[in-house]
């Protein structure tokens, strides 16, 4: 892990390593796998930031699935517009009856989630749970029942493992906390 990045000429010192990274999505698979097990759930992944943990996720997971994928943004730049865009949506997807496995790269302020789970509902789900690889609990504005949580972090900026600055900085395997 190198000891800081420059993106966009901001400074990012490390974070959370690459091995941390893979314990934690390992133990959040065992869980689902528990909390699934003789069912079989559509894992719902939100591009583009949960691409990477969703991939690891699901590979993490011992238990029948499947995965598809939607397009949901309220960022811009290094905050939260707390405006929900829906980009792409379910359109081929037949979620009626199913169980429902949101993955979310970051959860900030929850405005995303809230908008976005009543639509959802309107589908006829049989369950809808949340598993969010980052929570800032401290920029919660809204309740949002997450159901695994990666790690919970404070309100600073992220980049890293599918978390970007402005499209740079998906690639890095590991996460990299904005310096002060």
């Amino acid at each position: 892990m190198k000891d800081h990045i420059k993106i966009h000429g901001l400074s990012f010192r490390p974070y959370i390593s690459r091995e941390q990274i893979a314990d934690k999505v390992a133990e959040m698979g065992r869980q689902i796998s528990r909390d699934y097990a003789g069912r079989s759930p559509l894992f719902l992944a939100v591009l583009n930031g949960a691409f990477m943990f969703a991939a690891d996720l699901i590979r993490a997971c011992e238990i029948d699935c499947a995965i598809t994928f939607i397009r949901l943004s309220s960022y811009e730049g290094l905050s939260s517009s707390g405006k929900l865009k829906t980009v792409i949506g379910l359109q081929e997807e037949d979620v009626k009856g199913r169980d429902i496995v949101i993955v979310e790269d970051i959860i900030d302020t929850g405005h995303t989630m809230s908008e976005f789970l009543p639509q959802l509902a309107t589908m006829g789900p049989a369950s809808v749970s949340i598993a969010a690889f980052l929570v800032k609990t401290e920029a919660l504005e809204c309740d949002v029942d997450i159901h695994y949580t990666g790690f919970e972090i404070p309100t600073k900026f992220v980049i890293g493992y599918g978390l970007d600055y402005d499209g740079l900085g998906r690639n890095i395997p590991d996460i990299y906390q904005l310096a002060d």
